[in-house]
């Protein structure tokens, strides 16, 4: 019999570990999501030995994740993380929309057991796939005594959720982890823990109880050479309820782009967060800076934040 709390719980939407080539030297030319979860685990003889639970919740490409399936996953995480018998989730997911999907989960659910995302750069159809790895050091984290947190690794790396930035389109180890770098590093199938695990305050799943058709709808745009207001009222006549804005640099703006956006805020209440197109760094805000930052979150993130204050308004 297996003991108390030792049950891995995978949860499958799609991506790239999931997808599958005409021929096995194709990484780019391949339908994500085309398999299913209880594939992948089949693929990998290691985890033949585990207690393991699959269920396919999704079956998509992550370039088309939307508020519904963000929805159900979080819905369906909570549940089986609250058995007793599970002692972590593994989320197979695509790399395109992870770090907004492991923000978000991040802050509706901020776990006390391990609630770890994986995928992979190339499909499992490929001749060197990296899935197979990944899922099996995914697995090894969720086991692991004291892990904590929504993770996601990838490439060997260990990073939490606040930290996972995507910074190449192709490469294996696409993924970093910000300024701080990696919680933890997989060696050889055994876990080396760099920090602390990442805790949080859980906004809950009532805070996304809403029909995902009627959440906020909350927008990214950038400023660029030559930004001006007009994609601000476009969107405020489009019906945009809130915006986040990539800035060049430490989140700056051009003159005409924030005076658009400062009246967004007084004349429309629609609010506002400033961000940085940089990959790293924190925005740091100047004295009688005319609108908030998020500080360390990429814009997709702070869109996640602002997407999530919406909800819980009355």
């Amino acid at each position: 019999m297996p003991s108390p709390a030792s049950r891995i719980v995978i949860l499958g939407t799609g991506g790239t570990i999931a997808g599958q080539a005409a021929r096995a030297d194709d990484a780019v030319g391949y339908t994500a999501g085309a398999l299913g979860v209880q594939v992948l685990i089949d693929a990998v003889p290691p985890l033949q030995a585990v207690d393991l639970e699959a269920e396919q919740v999704a079956q998509l490409d992550s370039k088309d994740m939307d508020a519904a399936t963000w929805q159900r996953l979080a819905q369906r995480a909570a549940h089986h993380l609250a058995r007793p018998e599970v002692q972590g989730v593994v989320v197979t997911h695509g790399t395109d929309t992870l770090e907004e999907t492991a923000w978000f989960l991040h802050r509706v659910l901020a776990p006390a057991k391990p609630l770890v995302l994986t995928a992979a750069m190339r499909p499992a159809s490929a001749l060197s796939a990296d899935g197979p790895l990944n899922l099996l050091d995914a697995v090894t984290v969720a086991r692991h005594p004291g892990a904590a947190g929504v993770l996601a690794v990838l490439a060997g790396r260990v990073q939490a959720a606040a930290d996972l930035r995507k910074r190449h389109a192709t490469r294996l180890d696409a993924f970093a982890g910000g300024d701080v770098g990696p919680v933890a590093l997989v060696e050889d199938g055994r876990l080396r823990v760099l920090r602390a695990w990442p805790r949080g305050e859980p906004a809950g799943l009532q805070a996304i109880a809403r029909d995902p058709a009627a959440w906020p709808w909350v927008a990214v745009l950038a400023n660029h050479a030559g930004a001006d207001g007009r994609e601000v009222r476009a969107l405020l006549n489009a019906g945009v309820r809130g915006l986040v804005v990539a800035g060049t640099g430490n989140g700056s703006l051009s003159a005409p782009l924030e005076a658009a956006l400062v009246e967004a805020v007084s004349d429309a209440g629609v609010p506002v967060v400033r961000c940085s197109r940089c990959a790293d760094g924190a925005v740091i805000d100047p004295p009688g800076a005319a609108l908030p930052s998020a500080g360390e979150r990429s814009p997709w993130q702070a869109r996640v934040d602002l997407l999530l204050d919406l909800l819980v308004q009355p």
